[in-house]
Order: structure tokens, then C-alpha cells, then sequence
């Protein structure tokens, strides 16, 4: 499996566009415990708040534990899951190249 200093950070440019509710392991959808996957042009930000979540990129052969101030990289429609590691808060950001007419990020 890699490390994290391996794995890629979100690149520049990208804008956020939406973000999901906040979860925790008994609220997360079951959806995001299996393989799954975003867009092909839409990256995406696990953000712990609080505890751990193990998160699996088997194509890539990655499993990272993620926490507060440890984010998590989803790339564009590569296949990943999560594991909640106990008690978490959690939520996800969706990024994307900005687009014309997309108001400036603040």
C-alpha cells in the first residue's frame, strides 16, 4: 500500500461546488462503504472533524487512515471506499475546474 506523502493533493484551480451533510458511522450512507466512484471531471475532499476514517483505493493500492486536518483525495472516477474507524464526523467536498461564468472561490 502507499503512503500518503505518495498519494496526490488536489491540484490547483479547482473550485468547490457542493458538499455533502455531515455523516458519522451510524449515519453514513451505505453507499459510500462500498466501492464507488465520482464523475470523471469531479475530484472530491473527505474531511474528518472528528476521529478516523480508513480510506481504500484498491486499483491504486492505497488504504490511509484519515482524521482531523488529514483529508482524504478522491480522484476523478477511480474507485474507493470508506471505513469508519470507530467514532467520526465527517463530510465530503466536490471540486472542479472552474468553468466560465462560475462565481470567483472566496
Amino acid at each position: 500500500m502507499q503512503s500518503e506523502r505518495s498519494f496526490p493533493e488536489l491540484p490547483a484551480g479547482l473550485t468547490a461546488y457542493k458538499r455533502t451533510a455531515e455523516w458519522t458511522e451510524h449515519t453514513v450512507p451505505k453507499a459510500l462503504l462500498r466501492e464507488h466512484t465520482t464523475k470523471p471531471d469531479v475530484w472530491a475532499s473527505i474531511v474528518v472533524l472528528e476521529g478516523e476514517l480508513r480510506y481504500v483505493v484498491m486499483a491504486h493500492g492505497v488504504s490511509l487512515v484519515l482524521s482531523a486536518g488529514r483529508p482524504g483525495v478522491v480522484l476523478p472516477g477511480v474507485a474507493h471506499h470508506i471505513e469508519p474507524l470507530g467514532a467520526v464526523r465527517f463530510y465530503v467536498e466536490f471540486l472542479r475546474e472552474s468553468l466560465e461564468g462560475d462565481p470567483p472561490k472566496r
